[in-house]
């Protein structure tokens, strides 16, 4: 409980705690979202960590020369590409035994099969999509390797959903995170990131699979 206590108040105020860490231990700190992107991204168990807000909080503490912008873009981009590529080389190691997975605390079936339903329905595409969708982006490179997709042709999307996810949010976040009205309303907005494009790809799963039971065989 006081870990999901602590997480959870990490997310909602990643940019209190991010500028405690860079006071208290200054470059360190790119270590450490280095470790959060790649572990959030080639961890197929940890579809939890705040990646969207993370880089927003990030650019936003670029705009105020708190961290430098292009080393974080670049360290950050790298941590996402190589965070896909793990997690393609699991899925591709494990293959179809994984649909016989059961549901538990280390690996969440529900959050699996939506992927996998997106996956079916738009291919290679949801590679970049899901980088903007939180769980999703944890899964999508792990059902690609499930599904055997070459690894040139998921490189390919790798790095370009990475450079449009990394350099797009914290770009955002440079240019608009120091906004006195985003400041006020910043925990709403990271809600708003977790929960719209959650809910999208609930919904987008729920039509595939309806789909997929309603076509004739």
């Amino acid at each position: 409980m006081e870990l999901a206590t602590f997480l959870i108040d990490f997310i909602l105020h990643v940019d209190k705690h991010l500028e405690a860490f860079v006071t208290s231990y200054g470059a360190w700190v790119y270590a450490l979202l280095f470790l959060i992107i790649f572990v959030e991204t080639g961890v197929v168990i940890m579809p939890f960590l705040p990646g969207d807000s993370l880089l927003f909080v990030v650019g936003a503490m670029c705009g105020v020369g708190l961290m430098n912008y292009p080393l974080s873009v670049g360290l950050l981009l790298a941590a996402a590409v190589l965070g896909n590529q793990s997690n393609y080389s699991i899925g591709h190691y494990f293959g179809p035994k994984v649909f016989q997975w059961e549901d538990s605390r280390l690996f969440n079936k529900k959050a699996f099969n939506q992927a996998h339903a997106f996956y079916e329905r738009y291919g290679g595409i949801t590679i970049i999509a899901a980088r903007f969708m939180p769980f999703l982006r944890t899964f999508a490179p792990f059902v690609a390797g499930v599904s055997q997709m070459k690894r040139s042709k998921f490189a390919l999307y790798d790095v370009v959903g990475g450079a449009l996810w990394v350099g797009g949010i914290v770009t955002v976040g440079y240019l608009f995170g120091n906004v006195p009205f985003v400041k006020t309303h910043l925990d709403k907005i990271i809600w708003a990131m977790i929960l719209v494009p959650t809910l999208g790809v609930a919904f987008g799963a729920w039509r595939a699979r309806r789909q997929a039971r309603h076509s004739p065989v």
